[in-house]
């Protein structure tokens, strides 16, 4: 499978994004996360999700799960610290959510934030760009 220039992949704007590939939403309270568009074209199909439970606590950059693909398996990384409230349960059945819609029903989960300041971390699109071409 041939990947993708970084020009050709999608990074929308108003999400924030991890060093390690991961995004970031403010949703009221919470904060949704996945994992971007780059992730998933370097990873191919992705054939299997493991997401943490309800109730997990991680700190930024823990590990809170893996993903798994043909060609290799991918540790999934916290862009910030939290507890888990929510997980997709839609991964179990169509971990191909993750490649065909990385930032709408391929999310992976939602966490309460321990400190919001956290987020001030994170990488603008055009930063997280950089990061990708710089690389």
């Amino acid at each position: 499978m041939q990947l993708k220039n970084v020009e050709e992949l999608f990074f929308p704007d108003g999400i924030l994004y991890h060093k390690e590939h991961a995004w970031a939403k403010k949703e009221g309270d919470l904060i949704r996360v996945g994992i971007t568009d780059f992730a998933q074209d370097q990873l191919g199909d992705i054939i299997f999700i493991e997401l943490p439970a309800i109730g997990d606590e991680f700190d930024g950059d823990d590990e809170f799960g893996s993903a798994e693909s043909a060609k290799t398996v991918s540790s999934l990384y916290m862009p910030v610290g939290g507890k888990i409230e929510s997980v997709n349960h839609d991964l179990e059945g169509s971990p191909g959510l993750v490649n065909s819609d990385p930032y709408g029903a391929g999310w992976m989960i939602m966490l309460k934030p321990y400190d919001l300041s956290e987020l001030e971390c994170l990488l603008s699109r055009d930063e997280y760009v950089s990061l990708l071409k710089d690389s």
